[in-house]
């Protein structure tokens, strides 16, 4: 059946569709693929966040899907469908980075890495654990956790010495994929010689790159007030 998504009455009936079909591939046929999907399709289309932290939760536990241990630990992070609890967001967390979600690796590591500003949630501090979630998670090409990894070598932690050498390896892997940060960081790291032989026209390139970066974010926003305005 072809659905004229401009017609209101056609775009409830093909979202209802969807649901079913997503169902089906969940339940009927266990796909975990279909489990995600309909937890997406009841998180942005009916909004019903209870459910959809349910099928998270369920698609972790029964197939280990990464992104839905991912999704479930969002949910339990910021209590929403669900009681917040950090502990349960740190499990699913690492369950989620065992099991090829690097974004689960980074939000693992940063739990237990980053400055909490809320005294009233007190938080297990573990360097060397942290930066070994944020490890992974930059191994599997996520910049953020490239990004945080860089800048715990750069200062030093508990237990995690300064190393500008090991610094460098993950601002130069954070800039390939494209952080804009870690870019900057990077050509200060080739000007100043830091965990690098100095290299100017190096330094130059990574300054370049990363103000590009910066005009192409000024231009996205740009672009945004312009339709906001329209």
């Amino acid at each position: 059946m072809a659905f004229d998504l401009r017609k209101e009455e056609d775009v409830k009936e093909f979202l209802e569709n969807l649901g079913i079909e997503y169902r089906f591939q969940c339940y009927r046929e266990k796909e975990p693929d279909g489990c995600h999907r309909l937890g997406d399709f009841l998180e942005a289309v009916k909004k019903d966040f209870h459910k959809a932290c349910k099928i998270y939760k369920f698609n972790c536990d029964d197939y280990k899907y990464g992104k839905s241990c991912f999704k479930y630990g969002n949910y339990s992070f910021l209590g929403k469908g669900c009681k917040a609890d950090l502990d349960r967001a740190f499990e699913y967390y690492s369950i989620g980075c065992e099991n090829a979600s690097p974004e689960s690796c980074l939000h693992a590591g940063l739990m237990l890495t980053s400055t909490n500003r809320d005294e009233k949630i007190p938080w297990r501090k573990d360097y060397v654990k942290g930066v070994e979630f944020l490890d992974k998670g930059c191994q599997g090409n996520n910049g953020m956790s490239c990004y945080f990894a860089s800048g715990i070598y750069i200062t030093g932690a508990p237990n995690v010495l300064k190393n500008m050498e090991k610094a460098f390896e993950y601002t130069r892997k954070a800039c390939e994929l494209d952080n804009i940060h870690a870019c900057a960081n990077l050509s200060q790291m080739y000007r100043k010689g830091d965990g690098v032989k100095k290299d100017t026209s190096l330094a130059q390139k990574y300054k370049d790159k990363a103000l590009e970066m910066q005009e192409q974010i000024t231009k996205g926003f740009r672009q945004i007030d312009f339709e906001q305005g329209t």
